[in-house]
């Protein structure tokens, strides 16, 4: 029977590397639901390693959606994934109160909770030409004249991503208006789901450490040998991210080993610094240590308790679970 109560998706966000897995996979064990991913470098099934894709043995059964479904070729817009994610909650919420998302991936997340501004059809010889300038004049030179035609997105876009830097550029271009500024114009989209975020938030040091460490882990787990396997794909959008490029320039003579390791963590940082920049501008988020796991489970059991679903409210969780 379908249940009438209100139904929550509750979105743990925050930067890479500081427990977001964990903790959720944790949460979904205890409310007894499922997880949809929101990590656009996870949904890739052949860059395990290189973007921390949870393993069988960390699942603990729980299911997963939208974690390693796409082949590397594959360009997947975060309106695909947003229309995609809505007609799979709506499965799940057909016999659960309680849905959890998780992932770093704030233009993803944004599109499932809030829905993304309309932009208008644009002629597809803009984009034919910024791809044939990144080709001769490189990555820089677009985000040179990103900085020129949209300095509020440049400072907060991944500028080590050609594909948004493209996409904002062909808006930027085609339409006379400043890409963040469209974006800022659009209508919230209804849902029929409460949405309750829980973010993620830890001292800079410490984050920075677990970075390091992750990084190091990621290589002693075969992160090398994966990037060689696709190496074949490097020019594909999917590889253009953090790990992959920086083994990439090694495997082609351009650093040693150990100045791409370095450089994998010198850029996760920063890649984790737009992250915050990001989630700090989003409304209504509630802001938690990994570690404050009291006052994380009442917030969420109250904001449930008050909306009469009928799940287990009283969550417990395990102090050493948020690890990843």
């Amino acid at each position: 029977m379908t249940s009438t109560h209100t139904k929550h998706l509750i979105a743990i966000v925050g930067p890479t590397a500081i427990g977001k897995t964990a903790l959720s996979i944790e949460l979904a064990e205890t409310l007894e639901t499922e997880i949809i991913s929101v990590d656009a470098r996870q949904f890739y099934r052949d860059m395990v390693i290189g973007t921390a894709q949870p393993t069988q043995a960390e699942m603990r059964g729980i299911p997963h959606h939208f974690l390693s479904f796409l082949p590397i070729q594959a360009n997947y817009t975060a309106g695909q994934f947003a229309q995609e994610a809505l007609q799979t909650l709506d499965k799940l919420f057909m016999h659960q109160d309680v849905v959890i998302a998780t992932g770093g991936s704030g233009l993803y997340l944004k599109a499932l909770c809030e829905g993304l501004a309309e932009i208008p059809t644009l002629p597809s010889s803009l984009r034919t030409n910024l791809n044939s300038s990144l080709a001769a004049k490189g990555l820089p030179y677009l985000t040179q004249l990103l900085a020129e035609k949209d300095p509020t997105y440049y400072r907060t876009v991944d500028l080590n991503n050609p594909q948004r830097v493209i996409r904002a550029l062909e808006v930027c271009l085609g339409t006379g208006i400043p890409y963040s500024t469209l974006r800022k114009q659009q209508t919230q989209a209804t849902r029929k789901f409460n949405i309750i975020t829980i973010g993620l938030i830890q001292p800079k040091a410490l984050l920075h450490k677990r970075i390091n460490l992750r990084v190091d882990a990621m290589m002693e787990q075969g992160l090398l040998e994966e990037v060689e396997k696709l190496y074949p794909y490097k020019g594909t959008n999917a590889l253009q991210t953090l790990g992959y490029k920086e083994l990439f320039n090694y495997m082609e003579g351009q650093s040693s080993l150990a100045e791409a390791i370095d450089q994998i963590k010198i850029n996760t940082k920063k890649y984790a610094k737009k992250q915050m920049t990001w989630f700090k501008k989003t409304k209504n988020i509630s802001w938690f240590t990994p570690h404050d796991l009291s006052n994380l489970q009442a917030h969420i059991a109250s904001i449930i308790d008050q909306s009469g679903s009928s799940i287990r409210s009283t969550v417990v969780l395990d102090n050493d679970c948020c690890t990843k």
